[in-house]
């Protein structure tokens, strides 16, 4: 709980300073590189939370993976992630980041889960559909649970509307357990 705290305040203040020097757009663009690149490497999310690792060897890594591909601003929030000895939180940061940046632009996040990874197009689609339900911009965040089974279960805020094929099996399932109780 405490690096979700700590992760928030240097995401605001990140966020602060990009708005100073009219960059938020930018930082929230290499922030998201950081978040995936890290959310795709198990090698990398280990690196990050080893504690026998020098902070040196971990900002040569990360320089060397990002080096010329974010903004030097980015570059600082993680010196000083390293600095503070806080760096196995940036993912984290980053989620935040998205998180504050998303709520001061008025774009809705909508959780898709599915069974399998939504095509491009499928997520264009879903898109366009959260867009004309809010009347807001949207971001997809996709979520894989193969429990599921099939269909899928977007959620926008406190809305949910699950065309799962597991909810599907379970109301049918009540429906026989209640038909065969009031026989």
């Amino acid at each position: 709980m405490s690096g979700t705290r700590a992760a928030l305040r240097y995401a605001k203040a990140i966020l602060s300073i990009a708005l100073e020097q009219k960059k938020e757009v930018e930082v929230y663009d290499d922030l998201m590189l950081v978040a995936n690149t890290i959310d795709d490497s198990i090698e990398l999310q280990l690196l990050l939370k080893n504690p026998i690792l020098k902070s040196e060897i971990k900002k040569a890594a990360l320089n060397e993976i990002f080096s010329n591909k974010i903004s030097q601003l980015a570059y600082k929030l993680i010196d000083l992630l390293i600095q503070n000895k806080r760096l196995p939180i940036l993912s984290e940061v980053t989620k935040q980041y998205r998180i504050i940046y998303d709520e001061l632009k008025g774009i809705e996040v909508a959780k898709v889960t599915t069974a399998i990874p939504l095509t491009e197009e499928l997520n264009q689609q879903v898109l366009r559909k959260v867009i004309e339900i809010t009347g807001k911009q949207a971001t997809i965040e996709s979520i894989i649970n193969p429990d599921i089974i099939g269909g899928f279960i977007l959620r926008i805020g406190d809305i949910q509307y699950d065309a799962s094929v597991a909810n599907k099996l379970q109301v049918l399932k009540r429906q026989f357990e209640n038909e065969s109780f009031n026989s």
